[in-house]
């Protein structure tokens, strides 16, 4: 287990490196919210965008998540409590006003990429002239 990143995995390196190609800049590893104790990978905060790049072993795939032959019930438990975690996450920033973003770490980069961009985009605050 040692091995197993809680940052800077591939997927979200690959989606990062593109993002930031594109002339976005953003905080990785952060907390959108001061006091809630829950970072996105990529935060966007005067846009108010939290983006999140779930491992599927770690949130539960459907198309590639698994659980391991022993053990069953510690990591059904551990997947199903980490997919509640996920939920309240989303209700709690959607409720402060942000826009959360979650995509699987199986899904093309460019395209979540583009996905991030655009909504960054869309949602910056307009400046006055």
């Amino acid at each position: 287990m040692i091995g197993n990143r809680g940052r800077d995995t591939s997927p979200e390196l690959a989606v990062r490196r593109l993002v930031h190609a594109t002339g976005l800049r953003y905080r990785v590893n952060a907390r959108p919210v001061p006091g809630l104790r829950r970072t996105a990978d990529l935060v966007f905060r005067p846009s108010k965008v939290a983006v999140f790049i779930d491992g599927c072993f770690w949130h539960g795939c459907p198309r590639h998540g698994s659980v391991p032959k022993t053990n069953v019930e510690f990591w059904g438990a551990k997947i199903d409590g980490n997919r509640r975690r996920d939920r309240e996450t989303g209700r709690h920033l959607r409720r402060e006003g942000w826009l959360v973003l979650r995509f699987w770490e199986h899904e093309d980069p460019t395209v979540v990429a583009a996905r991030v961009a655009s909504a960054v985009r869309d949602r910056r605050p307009s400046r006055p002239r």
